[in-house]
Parts: C-alpha cells; structure tokens; sequence
C-alpha cells in the first residue's frame, strides 16, 4: 500500500527536494496534494508532472493565473489561505510535509496532528510557536511527527539507538555562518551582502540571516525542547564549521552517537518520508578521507547574544516563542530592505521579549493576537531607533 503524500509549499526548495526524493522512492510513495504561495508556473509543472488530485494555492490574487496553466485538469483545487487546513485535513492524506515559510503553515499542521497523520516538519514555525499545544495533540491522537531539518533529523536519528530517558544531552551543531569569527562592533554594522554570504549552505535570504545572526541555533533549541520533550539543560550547542556532524546525542553511559552527511536536505527528507526503514537514496555521499579534519568550538555567547534569548525562551515555553519569533521576522524583514542595521536584528528581539508577559499554554487562537502585538512592538521600536539615525 502507498504513501498517499501532501507537500504544504511545494515550490520552495524543501518542496522540489521533496518531489526530488519521492520521485527516486518509485511506486510506493504516491503525491495526492500539492500546494503553493504564488508561483503558479512551477505549480502547475509540477501538477502535469506529479498529477495530485488536490491543489491549494493560498494568494487568491493568483488564482486565475493558475487556473489558466492547470486548464484541463481535473482535480480539486483550494483558494485561499485555508486551503492549507483543508488540505491537510483530508482523508486520503496519511503524509503531510509541511514546508511553508512563517507561521501561516500552523493550523494545517495542528489539522494533520489532530487526524492522526504522519507530519514531516521542515520549517521552525510550528514547533517554535505552538510546540507544546502539537506535541500534546499528537500524543493525544496518535500522530506522529518527524523532523526534516538537518539538525533536528540527525538528534531524532541517534536517539533510536537508546531511550528518552537515557539522553544525558542534545548537542545541535551550528555552521558558526559569515560571522563566526567576528567580533560584536563588526557584526553591529554588517550589510546584508556580507550576512548573506554563507559559507556552507544555500538557503533563502531570511533563513541565511538568521544564520548569520544564530536566531536560527536559538530556534532550533526552542524546537528540540518540544519534539524531543527534554529540558533545556539537556540540549547545548557546538558550531562546527564544516557542517558534516548534523547533530549528536550524549548517552548517560557517555557514549556520542553522532550523524554525519554531506549538507544535502534530500537525506533527512528521505528518512523522513521512509521511517522506521532506510532505503537508497539520491543524496551525495560523505568521503571522510577527502574531508581531512572536524572541528567543533564553543559558540562566542557575547557576540550571539540571540542564542541566550533563545535558551530563556525555550525554557519559559507559553507565548514566549511566538514573541520571539514575530520580532525576529519583523526585524529582518527590516535589515535585507536596508533600513536597520544588523545589530539592531538582536535588539529588537530583546525589547519586545523585555515588554511581554509570557503567558503559559496558550491555544491556537491566541497565537494571531500574540503575534500581532509583538509585530507591532517590533515595528515601533525600530522605527524610533531609525528616526534617532535619521536626526
């Protein structure tokens, strides 16, 4: 029997790698729903390719564009930005991969969780917003949720060598980014042509920011805390700049295991999509002897003060993240238009964490609110530190 697959944001790269893979899987993997923004053109090429019998495109303003290049197909098509939970919520889905950028992919992941669906996570935003509120409504319905980043594949791929209980601690491995050596009065007036220069990963412009900032270490802690229901003394981070070692996991016996790969996201998409086997894969192969050396540092907390915030965050849980994350968003939108500067990324983040009252186990609904407010924050911040410049 197949796999009867959605991709939520199909048209990004974790979506073509997606397709990629699935594709290299054969016969047992069949996509039934595929999902887009605004792309329409790669959309609709991948509908002729794959033919799904479901496709949601959630900028209605695109809408006829695409019904123009999908002319003849006969499936079902989804406008608008429920189209995501609808989506997710049908039964002939068991496989959700959820790939959509920010916080807009959240209540179609929350639909699958509650069906009982398997979730192949890709992006930070559902377990950095709503961690607990998923975690606990999977558990409550048997769903089952696997992570897809790099990081969070390789510590969720060691852990099958022992039990929960058995973890002394996570170890999350950071490329260390453009910025690794740099000291803070360098970073604070970085341009964006140098915060984009990543030394090992081809990423989107706002995820290569947060590299280069670390937010993306911190929310990746933030994550891990929820997906693998440890506490935050048990999860530490190393940066090791040749990006081999994924991720590690101590054992209370004081054995690492560790899981190495060439910086390829097709792997950890695979295991996802095939789990609890393996099967041969597309992905490019690691030749240890070439590669020579593996080096690991401590990362340098006062030039990434965002790695602290993200520590403190995880700990407080509730509706600590969603502020997080939301002035996170905000302010680098603000820095790749030009109109901050780098250092004021962090800043932002620390004044509308310093403003809020953590409220603890928040709902699906109180998450537009939380995050609206602290958009706002963010906003008003940035504009008076931009008009103190300007004077």
């Amino acid at each position: 029997m197949s796999r009867k697959i959605a991709i939520l944001g199909s048209t990004g790269s974790i979506g073509t790698n997606a397709l990629r893979v699935i594709e290299s899987l054969g016969d047992e993997y069949e996509v039934i729903a595929l999902t887009a923004h605004g792309n329409t053109k790669m959309l609709a090429e991948q509908v002729r390719r794959f033919e799904p019998k479901f496709v949601g495109l959630t900028n209605p303003q695109k809408a006829h564009s695409l019904r123009e290049r999908l002319s003849g197909w006969k499936g079902g098509l989804f406008i608008g930005p429920e189209s995501l939970v609808e989506i997710a919520g049908l039964e002939e889905i068991d496989t959700v991969i959820t790939a959509v950028v920010g916080a807009a992919g959240l209540g179609a992941v929350l639909r699958a969780a509650k069906k009982g669906k398997t979730i192949a996570v890709a992006n930070k935003e559902p377990l950095v917003i709503a961690g607990q509120l998923l975690t606990e409504t999977a558990k409550a319905s048997g769903a089952t949720i696997l992570p897809i980043d790099s990081e969070h594949s390789a510590v969720f791929q060691a852990m099958q060598t022992g039990r929960l209980e058995e973890v002394s601690r996570i170890i999350l491995t950071a490329s260390g980014g453009p910025f690794r050596n740099a000291t803070a009065d360098q970073m604070e007036n970085a341009t964006v042509e140098q915060a984009l220069a990543h030394p090992t990963w081809e990423m989107g412009r706002k995820v290569t920011v947060d590299s280069a900032t670390m937010v993306n270490k911190a929310l990746e802690v933030i994550e891990a805390r929820w997906l693998f229901d440890v506490c935050t003394d048990k999860i530490d981070v190393l940066v090791h700049p040749e990006s081999v070692v994924h991720s590690m996991v101590e054992f209370v016996d004081g054995s690492v295991v560790a899981v190495l790969g060439k910086p390829d996201m097709c792997v950890p998409i695979q295991y996802a999509l095939t789990y609890p086997r393996r099967a041969k894969g597309i992905g490019e192969r690691l030749d240890l002897a070439e590669l020579g050396k593996l080096t690991f540092e401590k990362p340098n907390r006062k030039v990434f003060r965002a790695l602290d915030l993200g520590f403190a965050v995880a700990a407080k849980g509730g509706s600590a993240p969603v502020v997080f994350n939301a002035a996170n968003e905000v302010a680098v939108q603000e820095f790749l238009a030009g109109r901050i500067r780098f250092g004021m990324i962090v800043r932002a983040i620390e004044h509308c964490l310093d403003k809020h009252d953590v409220r603890p186990g928040i709902s699906l609904e109180e998450v537009p609110g939380l995050d609206a407010w602290a958009r706002n924050q963010a906003c008003d911040y940035l504009k008076k530190r931009i008009e103190q410049v300007a004077h």
